[in-house]
């Protein structure tokens, strides 16, 4: 008779690779005309998609219709937040990322979904948000790598770029109080904490320059 080895109390358990361990990522949109879609998350360092929560309570903010809308992704990543804006009706919707594979994959994302909303640009959204016409966009989405060290430039950007009774929507690792804010031309309308990240829902100061012209 075969007699069963013995295991070695000390010896860990076998581990599949981490390529066979680990599902592909998707997220998933949740409003709109393209509810339930799933879009790939690619494995990159530093791609955080916006949990359903936040972006649930994001839209809920806003509200769920956007038909019209003028919108500006920054640091797009996956994608999903533009794409839930062109989701619930927005007329425009840039996307801009850096990275080459990512915007590739948008590129395949706007394909699949007939977005002809979206336009996809590869480029620098600090940049891109400098050269937006002033006042010109009415949702402009700010989420970048939360160890970058573009918030500063980024949020002053977009503070020129938005239009009077348009938003900001700002994802970060840390609350940005009206103090911080204030100074760039916004401040803060909403926001909510979930774990690790903090949703911020900013507006134009009404006592900005920008709004007496």
């Amino acid at each position: 008779m075969q007699r069963m080895k013995k295991q070695d109390p000390n010896k860990r358990p076998v581990r599949p690779h981490r390529s066979q361990a680990v599902q592909s990522h998707e997220v998933r949109i949740i409003g709109g005309d393209w509810k339930r879609t799933k879009l790939q998350v690619a494995d990159k360092p530093g791609l955080r998609p916006t949990p359903d929560r936040v972006r649930e309570t994001l839209f809920n903010w806003l509200g769920q219709d956007l038909s019209g809308w003028r919108c500006l992704d920054a640091f797009a990543g996956t994608g999903v937040l533009g794409f839930e804006a062109a989701s619930r009706g927005a007329a425009q919707v840039q996307l801009v990322e850096h990275d080459a594979a990512l915007v590739a994959q948008l590129k395949r994302v706007q394909i699949q979904l007939q977005a002809d909303a979206v336009q996809i640009t590869r480029g620098d959204g600090v940049a891109v948000l400098r050269h937006a016409t002033l006042a010109s966009l009415d949702l402009i989405f700010i989420d970048p790598p939360f160890d970058s060290d573009v918030f500063d430039s980024a949020i002053s950007a977009a503070a020129q770029a938005v239009a009077l009774a348009g938003f900001v929507y700002l994802e970060a690792p840390k609350k940005w109080t009206d103090e911080q804010l204030q100074p760039m031309g916004l401040q803060l309308h909403r926001h909510l904490k979930a774990g690790m990240v903090h949703a911020h829902l900013l507006k134009r100061l009404a006592a900005d320059p920008l709004a007496a012209g």
